[in-house]
């Protein structure tokens, strides 16, 4: 991975977790577009998801393609 590829990848992470916190469900299917996630990052985003009690967003969160 180069440090550009990941310098885009945890953007897109802090992008995810803010988009988690504010509730923004539409935001997040759109960072999730054509990404896949390791199991560590989707665990992760799932709790926080069901932190802030947001069934939707965890159900996007599970339907995530895991790499």
């Amino acid at each position: 991975m180069t440090s550009e590829n990941r310098a885009s990848s945890i953007a897109n992470m802090e992008g995810l977790q803010s988009a988690i916190v504010a509730g923004e469900t539409a935001r997040v299917k759109e960072l999730l577009e054509g990404r896949s996630l390791d199991e560590l990052q989707k665990g992760y985003l799932i709790e926080l998801a069901e932190l802030n009690n947001d069934g939707e967003i965890i159900g996007v969160l599970k339907q995530a393609p895991t790499a």
